[in-house]
């Protein structure tokens, strides 16, 4: 009996060491394969190639992905890093194996101050004397106002030309939330702070209206400025193209307009690159993606320890990131306080270029991001580059910079705070839920009452209306908040607090315009903010770091697996309502963000 056990134990630990040695083999086989897709090779650049620029997808400022993403859907949308798209051309430019650029136009989806360094710095390539052909088999206003630089346009014989102006459409839901029975109780500084009006009015309100209007049409002035001057059509004439609405028009008639030189399938463009550099029909065309030359060299330098260093704050401002529930490209206080001492503190770094990307978000992560910078700039000199939004906390956290350099399209100012709290009580009353408690002083039940999924326990909001008293506290809160943020900005930009509340009040100015009003400095991508910020800090000769550094492979994979574990463990809508929770215990409820309509919209 007792070699029986023996027996039956020496079997069942053969098998637990099999298992082991076999998830572990497996392990490392996975980990091979999926690291397969995460590496990029050092691409050969050969003689004759052409650089294809693909103007579809989304374009972030760098290169968002993650190491799974090719197990899911979101794999399919085209991403490119405007970083990646920059060196690329600059790299075209310098290099004598690539002969041109062929820019394959679709539908891109980000701001027009995201595609104005583009646009730029392919009328700098232009001056190496190369050519630029671009081809689509469908444009919208953004792919096209790039390609208006090119030196021919052809467009599929089928093809869509979607040329008809800008509009802003805005959902109000405030009839919809009345009888869900839900109130939402809006506390705000700002005549023009808009952001509150989808949940207390049923149109724009004529502020809104009117700053709305200003701002689509120096968007579109600047668009048509633009296209005039490549294509050689006067904006007039323009103008009355985009009102035939083009969009569903024949081909042809594009090409009548000029706005197109003709109409090819995508293998006539394809053999006509080849003629362009005098290839053969029967030679193989060399087409060099973005991502294939962010492993080319650039053009050598002479080697220099001082850096200047690019920090990059993409997304709504928060305090803590939260897992599984936003994009990881959102600024959190968290980090970027880190991030800006870190370089403070760095010997090799003579100057920062913060490069901002945001709507705003929470007032309070806002001020932490915006105490850091004013103690890096204490030490040296910080250059603020902005994006498509550098607005309301995005231009809080700016405003204390030495310079700050933005695009003539970007959405700026928006200087204002507003707070919602929402109260549920009707819809608990219709779903049968009451309340009943005690207190030792007067506002102690102040946000005890929520409304929760029974069983669950997961609340979902306030079910208190609050009192004329609270709402003057919260309201008083909320314009200490406001004159907390003039004082930022005055400080900052040099002026009196008057001077910024005149031209603050939530409003939201393009960065022509707020260039005019003083709120920026210089028009420019962020390679006017580079040099700006070598000539403060007095250095000629300089490398170029860019912040915050990304993670390897194996960290990220790393992450991203325990991620997807806790949700496979507890179950994906309770690991979200998990989350769901951190972030109202981080919610700050004074917020200087824009309205949706802005930050979304695509127009």
């Amino acid at each position: 009996m007792k070699d029986f056990f023996k027996m039956v134990f020496a079997s069942a630990l053969g098998v637990i060491i099999a298992s082991v040695v076999l998830s572990v083999l497996s392990l490392i086989l996975f980990m091979g394969i999926v690291a397969s897709f995460g590496t990029s090779p050092v691409y050969n650049l050969k003689k004759n190639t052409i650089l294809k620029i693909d103007l579809t997808g989304i374009i972030n400022e760098r290169e968002n992905t993650s190491p799974l993403d090719f197990l899911t859907a979101e794999s399919d949308i085209p991403t490119l890093g405007l970083n990646d798209i920059l060196s690329a051309i600059k790299k075209a430019k310098e290099n004598n194996n690539i002969k041109g650029i062929y820019l394959n136009a679709g539908h891109v989806m980000t701001g027009y101050a995201t595609i104005q360094p583009v646009r730029e710095a392919l009328i700098d390539f232009k001056e190496s004397g190369k050519f630029i052909i671009a081809y689509g088999e469908n444009y919208n206003h953004r792919s096209y106002y790039v390609c208006s630089v090119a030196d021919e346009i052809y467009m599929n014989p089928q093809g869509m030309f979607d040329f008809r102006g800008l509009s802003k459409s805005i959902q109000f839901n405030k009839d919809i939330l009345n009888r869900w029975g839900i109130e939402m109780q809006v506390f705000k500084v700002g005549t023009f702070k808009s952001a509150v009006e989808p949940y207390t009015e049923t149109k724009m309100s004529d502020a809104n209206r009117e700053q709305s209007i200003a701002l689509l049409n120096d968007i579109w002035g600047n668009l048509l400025t633009g296209i005039a001057e490549n294509r050689e059509i006067n904006v007039e004439q323009l103008n009355r193209y985009a009102d035939e609405f083009l969009t569903f028009a024949s081909p042809e008639k594009v090409v009548e307009y000029k706005l197109i030189d003709g109409l090819k399938y995508g293998t006539e463009v394809e053999r006509y690159l080849k003629e362009k550099i005098n290839l053969n029909p029967d030679d193989k065309l060399q087409l060099a993606g973005v991502k294939d030359m962010t492993t080319v060299p650039e053009m050598k330098r002479k080697e220099s320890k001082d850096k200047i260093a690019v920090l990059y704050a993409e997304g709504e401002i928060m305090s803590d990131q939260v897992p599984g529930l936003f994009s990881k490209t959102n600024i959190t206080a968290k980090q970027f306080v880190k991030e800006l001492t870190k370089l403070k503190e760095d010997k090799d770094v003579k100057a920062v270029v913060f490069r901002v990307n945001s709507p705003g978000g929470s007032a309070y992560a806002s001020e932490q991001i915006w105490n850091a910078v004013k103690e890096l700039k204490e030490v040296k000199p910080i250059v603020v580059s902005m994006g498509d939004y550098a607005a309301s906390g995005g231009y809080y956290i700016s405003c204390m910079a030495d310079k700050i350099v933005a695009e003539p399209n970007t959405i700026t100012g928006s200087i204002g705070i507003f707070g919602i709290i929402p109260n549920g009580a009707q819809l608990a009353k219709k779903l049968g839920a009451s309340y009943d408690g005690v207190s030792t002083n007067k506002h102690a039940n102040f946000g005890d009452d929520v409304l929760s999924i029974p069983l669950v326990g997961i609340g979902l909001l306030p079910a208190r209306r609050l009192n004329e008293e609270e709402g003057l506290i919260i309201q008083t809160y909320i314009e200490r908040g406001y004159d907390l943020f003039l004082n930022r900005c005055a400080e900052g930009r040099n002026k009196t607090k008057e001077e910024i509340d005149a031209i603050g009040q939530g409003r939201v100015w393009t960065g022509k315009q707020a260039l005019e009003l003083g709120l920026v400095d210089l028009l420019g991508g962020i390679d006017v903010a580079l040099k700006t910020a070598s000539e403060l800090a007095e250095i000629t000769n300089y490398s170029i770091d860019e912040y915050p550094e990304k993670k390897d492979f194996f960290t990220d994979l790393m992450e991203e697996s325990s991620e997807s574990v806790s949700q496979r463990i507890i179950g994906k809508e309770i690991y979200e309502q998990k989350q769901l929770l951190n972030v109202w215990q981080n919610y700050d409820y004074r917020q200087a963000i824009l309205p949706d309509f802005i930050t979304q919209s695509n127009y």
